[in-house]
């Protein structure tokens, strides 16, 4: 009973697929660790290339007439807003004595509330004795600002208490004046009238009392407000520490060179669409992935495993060329140079079968010129493949990159192996390579994967159904699949154990069905 899973449509699938998302931008770590590494060399050149400048700070008690334990800050930010204003910014330079702007000036220096009646002024200048002669006289000229605000508003509240009082007390004169001229005798009405006045007189003092005391009041809390503002730090330099302050650059370039580097890398890899996982890349081709080789070896055992990888890799292409009489090629995909190796590889193995000829189908002919070893096979140009005896094996050798000319794929080899590096061609190239693949009528036997993610746990076998090859490693012709992107993979030889028999497609297809029959 055979059974077969159903292709999901292209609505099921995920609009982002994390999985390969975090192995592409893993693949990418060359170019984060670089933005990292360049973003850290950035912070350390501008802590010891642009140094801060010499800094001193100081921090004033501000008293406000106003206080309530459950202010917001709203009075310090105030205080903050006027400490940058030209008034004070000009009173502090003509103490010093300078003949910069304000405006220039203001530049150099700031605030900031530490509570709601503690400011801190910092300031800037050429060297630490200027910084700290220009925090001085800003901090005296902010305290002589606000004093002489609290001075001009008890003044003038005072002012307009005593102005009432005076007011009232001119009031209470034309009163006593009316009281004096009225008589008692003069009748009822009379002593009504008088009786009145003398409620207005005794109105008029109580209020007029009231407004002295009042004035008198409103000077009495100003020297506490004058006493309460005043500096509480004296200024002094700031000290900065090179290594401290190298230390902090180079984390916050190394942070955003990172996060930098991550996101172009992961808008990189959206945007390319080069799948990395064997299962994808095994679904855009249509064939299996039947073996892999590690990229780069950075160790004496890796190169051992590597070694062994290769072996292996060579004596199973032998087993399948073997197994079949049809010419077999290798159509590599953005790894010419280790696709080259491959085939010579494995003309050395064949050769203890007879004699073989490795066609060289590169571009730039990079194998027939190549300078040849004891024991190397024979290596000839395409152009020269047609006279080579009939009774010599020919293995094919050619490329499946962008501006290769499909048409001469097939004398390569009618059967072929892809090898493809991972993270190499995009989505849509590879469906090209299977669709061009289909129309020459050239059977994959399989994918060999270059370069894989160490960390790839997904499967590169097309599980569409079991089809065992016919006797003698007859070939089938390829076809298109119905989604365009995807051919039939031919079996490996009849010769071959069942178990080392290659994945293939399923065997339900209109063609299948019609040579069954």
């Amino acid at each position: 009973m055979t059974t077969s899973t159903p292709s999901q449509g292209p609505g099921a699938a995920p609009l982002v697929d994390l999985q390969a998302l975090v192995v592409a931008v893993r693949r990418r770590r060359r170019l984060w660790c670089s933005a990292g590494l360049l973003g850290l060399l950035v912070g350390l050149a501008v802590a010891v290339l642009l140094p801060p400048a010499p800094t001193a700070v100081t921090k004033v008690l501000v008293a406000h007439q106003a206080d309530q334990p459950n202010d917001p800050g709203t009075l310090i930010r105030t205080d903050v807003a006027l400490l940058h204003t030209t008034r004070i910014a000009d009173a502090a330079l003509r103490s010093l004595g300078s003949p910069d702007a304000p405006e220039d000036f203001m530049r150099d220096y700031g605030g900031v509330g530490l509570t709601n009646n503690l400011l801190q002024i910092t300031v800037t200048g050429g060297s630490d004795a200027e910084a700290v002669a220009r925090a001085r006289a800003l901090a005296d000229a902010f305290v002589a600002d606000h004093v002489r605000r609290i001075r001009e508003a008890a003044d003038a509240e005072a002012k307009s208490l005593l102005d009432q009082r005076d007011r009232l007390q001119d009031e209470l004169a034309q009163v006593n004046k009316a009281i004096g001229e009225e008589s008692p005798d003069s009748g009822p009405k009379a002593a009504a009238n008088l009786e009145s006045l003398f409620a207005r007189r005794a109105e008029l003092t109580s209020r007029i009392a009231d407004f002295g005391q009042r004035a008198a009041e409103a000077r009495v809390g100003m020297p506490r407000l004058v006493a309460g503002t005043q500096i509480v730090d004296a200024p002094r330099p700031v000290r900065h520490s090179l290594p401290r302050a190298a230390a902090t650059d180079a984390a916050i370039g190394l942070v955003l060179g990172l996060v930098l580097g991550l996101a172009v890398a992961a808008v990189a890899t959206v945007v390319a669409d080069r799948p990395v996982l064997r299962r994808d890349i095994a679904a855009h081709l249509g064939a299996s992935v039947v073996a892999e080789l590690p990229g780069r070896p950075a160790g004496p055992w890796r190169r051992r495993r590597l070694r062994a990888a290769r072996e292996r890799l060579t004596t199973s292409l032998a087993r399948t060329v073997r197994g079949g009489a049809a010419p077999v090629s290798l159509l590599e995909l953005g790894c010419a140079r280790v696709t080259g190796t491959i085939a010579l590889d494995l003309a050395r193995a064949l050769a203890a079968d007879g004699p073989v000829a490795v066609v060289d189908g590169l571009p730039g002919s990079r194998l027939a010129d190549r300078r040849r070893r004891p024991g190397d096979p024979a290596v000839v140009s395409g152009e020269r493949a047609a006279a080579a005896p009939a009774a010599e094996r020919r293995l094919g050798v050619g490329s499946v990159a962008p501006g290769t000319t499909w048409t001469d794929l097939r004398y390569l080899g009618t059967r072929t192996v892809l090898v493809v590096r991972a993270g190499h061609g995009s989505a849509a190239w590879l469906h090209t390579v299977a669709r061009q693949l289909a129309e020459q009528r050239v059977a994959v036997i399989g994918v060999v994967l270059i370069d894989p993610d160490p960390r790839d746990r997904t499967d590169g076998t097309l599980w569409d159904g079991p089809r065992t090859a016919p006797p003698g490693g007859a070939e089938r012709p390829a076809r298109a699949n119905g989604g365009g992107a995807s051919h039939a993979v031919e079996a490996v030889g009849a010769g071959l154990p069942r178990a080392e028999r290659l994945p293939t497609r399923a065997a339900g297809t209109p063609d299948s069905d019609q040579e069954a029959r």
